[in-house]
């Protein structure tokens, strides 16, 4: 079986998923992270991995970048291969005071200015929420391994250049603590797929105030997360 955008053979992709979005950083996970890593699928250049993780099947696959590219894999995974959980592990612009680059974000829920989040309801605007199953195990192993995490909403935008400062500024006064691009919609497909999803982020820059990590720690310094998330994955 394959779909138009993964090239995956039925029991190819694991019923547990970790999503970066970008399909590089998909290799090194299964390179540093996965017994025996396989390549199962590389439509389009979004190569999937499977392999394990202490004797359990993991698979990672490459998001791309925005809601429109995440719901159509989210949605494949979760319809046609089966798939029961996914992470969503990226990088995202942090927003909230003094908030420390290399800290973890642990997206409670996450706003969007999109008109595509992927679940609608008429009449209602639908909050977009993570497991919160796996919420509750991202924070326990993040807790436990000691890192610098916080747990709260992000905005996951249309746009990647041209927000204004002003609308980051109010994002921040109601509690939101980074803007990326994905999130909302793989939440909403979690949803509208009745299976569970999270999203935990580490922080390589601040839009509000200023400094940015520098390209070989964005390419490095993702193990932390990857750990919190494959705890979430097993949770």
């Amino acid at each position: 079986m394959s779909t138009p955008h993964i090239a995956a053979e039925s029991g190819e992709i694991a019923p547990l998923v970790l999503m970066p979005g970008d399909p590089r950083r998909g290799r090194r996970i299964a390179e540093q992270f996965f017994d025996e890593p396989r390549l199962v699928t590389d439509v389009r250049s979004i190569e999937g991995w499977t392999g394990s993780i202490r004797g359990r099947a993991v698979t990672v696959l490459a998001s791309g970048m925005g809601i429109p590219s995440m719901s159509i894999y989210a949605t494949e995974l979760f319809r046609f291969y089966d798939v029961q959980r996914i992470v969503r592990v990226g990088t995202t612009g942090g927003m909230a005071p003094g908030q420390p680059l290399g800290e973890l974000i642990i997206a409670s829920s996450a706003h969007t200015d999109s008109s595509l989040p992927g679940l609608e309801i008429p009449g209602v605007n639908l909050s977009h929420t993570p497991s919160y199953r796996m919420l509750e195990a991202a924070v326990s192993a993040a807790r436990t391994r000691s890192l610098g995490f916080r747990v709260g909403p992000v905005l996951s935008s249309d746009t990647f250049y041209g927000s204004s400062r002003a609308k980051f500024e109010a994002l921040a006064a109601v509690g939101t603590l980074g803007v990326e691009m994905e999130s909302a919609g793989l939440y909403a497909i979690a949803a509208a797929e009745g299976r569970e999803a999270l999203t935990v982020l580490t922080v390589t820059d601040h839009v509000l105030d200023g400094g940015e990590l520098s390209a070989m720690e964005r390419e490095t310094g993702y193990a932390p997360m990857v750990e919190v998330a494959v705890e979430a994955l097993f949770s």
